[in-house]
């Protein structure tokens, strides 16, 4: 029995072969490079392999095939669950709009703040500053308090989502009054290709897209922040002593950029909006064991399946899958597949066609109980030993190093 994996000689450029013994998990030999032929060369000279152990890596696949052709070729599964979470976190991304739309309505309350604000001082200052109407964009363009809320959600005003506001105003004002792409790119002091960009989008809310808003550092303290302002505190240095007393990390110009549009344009601070999971995080818990997440990963999960049927679809396969992983249920898999081509997400389809590609060695590696595990270590400690080379040495000694070394 055997394990084929590739590793690198110098990363992104050259990548050498290991063959291990998974008996005795020893190396038995390092080829120079990750070529089919090589390898069928080496598995030719080597008569008697039964079983190879391999990622899904087709040029392994083939000098298997050539090299071996009795061998039952095992494929790996940590491999297997890796491309099934590449491919969830693909179908994510696409419906990373629903994230947002997900997440629970915020504690308009929430946050402490100063025991000399009352709760009616509080809401007095926060209806009258909701009552503050248009301000004056740096550029002289009139824009409305009700224009920039219509554009950009709640809680996603930017210093970009303000510029970019004011500068599609500024933009079509002229258009409108006949100026040439030539005049406004003058007037405005902008490139004409930019110019022309902010012709052609119909509203600003085109051109911010999804970039209106980014993770950052004042996130967990813009609920602090907006209800500060809201109270007429509207002093960048103090607020950023008060939030600094509560774990804030930041510079004060990160809370100067964040109050910049409310205070140019003169509204109010937007309500309190809960950060939406990354994608990241969401593709983690459809991967991960159920029993593994936090009850308020679990809750919002079950939130963001509710409300997006791509989602629990993708949810209830990926499970199923485990249960074949796991449970070593290969005779199970053309089932799910079946299932994945009548239920599943585009995806998931494709890499149900990838597995069908490799349908025979995928079947064996959730069947029989080998893996790549001891590959996959042998791999880490050619790491170590390249280091203890400082890069200095060819590959006649790293292969002496690594096969004298067990």
């Amino acid at each position: 029995m055997l394990g084929i994996d590739d590793f690198a000689l110098r990363r992104g450029q050259v990548y050498g072969t290991i063959v291990i013994d998974m008996a005795t998990h020893h190396p038995v030999e390092v080829l120079p490079d990750r070529t089919s032929t090589t390898v069928a060369q080496w598995l030719s000279g080597h008569p008697g392999v039964e079983v190879v152990c391999r990622d899904r890596a087709g040029a392994y696949a083939e000098a298997v095939r050539t090299g071996a052709p009795d061998a039952i070729q095992v494929a790996d599964r940590w491999h297997l669950w890796h491309n099934l979470s590449d491919t969830v976190g693909k179908l994510v991304t696409r419906e990373r709009t629903q994230l947002a739309a997900a997440m629970p309505e915020p504690d308009q309350d929430g946050g402490d703040l100063p025991a000399s604000q009352s709760p009616d001082d509080r809401s007095s200052a926060s209806s009258a500053s909701s009552a503050s109407s248009a301000g004056t964009v740096t550029r002289g363009e009139p824009v409305t308090a009700q224009e920039v809320t219509a554009t950009v959600p709640a809680g996603q005003l930017t210093r970009l989502a303000a510029r970019t506001i004011e500068r599609h105003a500024a933009v079509h004002t002229r258009l409108d009054a006949g100026r040439s792409i030539s005049a406004i790119s003058r007037d405005l002091r902008l490139d004409p290709h930019t110019v022309r960009r902010f012709a052609r989008a119909a509203t600003a809310a085109d051109l911010l897209g999804e970039r209106c808003r980014r993770d950052s550092v004042l996130d967990a303290f813009k609920d602090y922040l907006q209800q500060r302002w809201n109270l007429g505190v509207t002093d960048a240095t103090q607020l950023t002593a008060e939030i600094t007393a509560r774990g804030y990390t930041g510079s004060d110009q990160t809370v100067r950029r964040y109050l910049h549009p409310l205070r140019v344009a003169g509204l109010p601070a937007p309500p309190p909006v809960a950060t939406p999971p990354t994608m990241r995080q969401v593709t983690g818990w459809l991967t991960r064991r159920p029993g593994d997440l936090s009850e308020t990963d679990t809750a919002t999960l079950n939130t963001i399946i509710a409300r997006c049927p791509a989602v629990a679809s993708t949810y209830d396969l990926v499970r199923d899958f485990a249960t074949i992983l796991t449970q070593l249920q290969g005779e199970q898999l053309p089932t799910w597949l079946a299932r994945v081509d009548h239920d599943g997400e585009p995806e998931l389809r494709a890499f149900a066609a990838s597995l069908r590609r490799d349908l025979s060695a995928v079947t064996n590696g959730l069947t029989l109980p080998y893996s790549s595990g001891a590959v996959e270590g042998n791999v880490n400690r050619i790491k170590t030993i390249k280091r203890q080379m400082y890069g200095r040495a060819g590959f006649d000694l790293l292969r002496r190093r690594v096969l004298l070394a067990a």
